[in-house]
């Protein structure tokens, strides 16, 4: 049996990410993502899985792959990116969309030679499981390319010496700041990265410009030209509000072939095969149904506990936040 977790999953499901977060003044965080993905992912490789994928915003960086994998909770998002990029080809990689809880990741042992988590990893309550996972999924000498929101962020140590909010930059222990979103530090997250075999072998600062004034006066490529120069800064003293950590699988297995893709995350076999438009797990009979193109690898409601990203918790603000999204 696989392991179950009641962790709360952050559900986009029905929310309008990409017009209503991507599409409300955050040309410059998207143009400094975009680089510091560029400059750190293999430019080529046999199969990639973003997880939290989305729409796809990033779909565009990954054409030097054979097979995509976008991975997210919400079906909402997927079906966005199928309508945004069909199932590749062509000359691109063959896109491939399956909905699914990061703690249970739904795949077998070394299926990936690249693993790509950007703005998702902040909504995990227990970020050691979803590593632990990526561990399970990567394949020996594999990258994982991983963004997380950064606890020890100059806005953040200004608050604090001001007295402006209660939690310290400098401990290491990862801060909910509002519900489901949490920021983390540097030192903690590259712990946390070597328990799973994963050897961190770069950090590059990112979005060190993200204040509302300089958004609003200077322009956005001048903005995103800075922050490039100001990324290579991450491998001494990352200050940025999002950090971005290249590491390696030290560990694992050499990468499995493509027919032990899918596993069951009910009872871990990888004996799955299509049956009309559901994959059916040979050893405990689940069956994991496929929705427009869109394998659904969810736990059932009464696994799973959901929460909307504008959730709040009753007393909570957000004056300590040093992640948007």
């Amino acid at each position: 049996m696989t392991p179950q977790t009641n962790h709360p999953v952050c559900d986009y499901e029905g929310s309008a990410y990409r017009t209503e977060f991507w599409g409300a003044g955050r040309e410059y965080e998207d143009g400094a993502e975009r680089i510091a993905l560029q400059r750190m992912l293999p430019s080529t490789g046999r199969r990639l899985i973003d997880i939290g994928g989305g729409y796809g915003r990033l779909v565009p960086l990954y054409a030097g792959y054979d097979e995509v994998l976008i991975f997210d909770y919400a079906l909402s998002q997927l079906r966005e990116a199928r309508r945004l990029w069909g199932h590749g080809g062509a000359g691109g990689p063959n896109l491939t969309y399956v909905a699914g809880d990061f703690y249970r990741l739904p795949f077998a042992a070394a299926t990936f030679d690249t693993v790509v988590i950007v703005r998702a990893l902040h909504h995990a309550t227990n970020a050691p499981a979803v590593l632990r996972g990526v561990g399970h999924i990567l394949a020996s000498d594999g990258t994982l390319i991983l963004e997380f929101a950064n606890k020890r962020n100059l806005k953040a140590i200004l608050r604090f010496i001001l007295g402006r909010q209660t939690w310290s930059p400098f401990e290491k222990d990862p801060v909910e700041f509002v519900s489901l979103n949490f920021d983390f530090h540097p030192v903690w997250i590259n712990h946390l990265l070597r328990q799973q075999g994963l050897e961190p072998r770069d950090r590059r600062a990112v979005s060190t410009f993200r204040l509302a004034i300089l958004k609003r006066f200077l322009p956005t490529p001048l903005l995103v030209a800075l922050d490039r120069l100001c990324q290579p800064l991450g491998h001494v003293a990352a200050l940025s509000p999002s950090v971005f950590v290249r590491a390696n699988h030290t560990a694992g297995q050499p990468m499995s072939p493509v027919r032990d893709l899918f596993r069951c995350i009910n009872c871990g076999s990888a004996d799955l095969t299509q049956h009309r438009q559901a994959l059916v797990c040979h050893a405990c009979r689940r069956s994991y149904p496929l929705h427009d193109g869109i394998y659904d690898f969810r736990p059932t409601r009464n696994e799973q506990h959901c929460t909307s990203p504008s959730a709040r918790q009753p007393g909570e603000s957000n004056k300590a936040e040093a992640y948007d999204g």
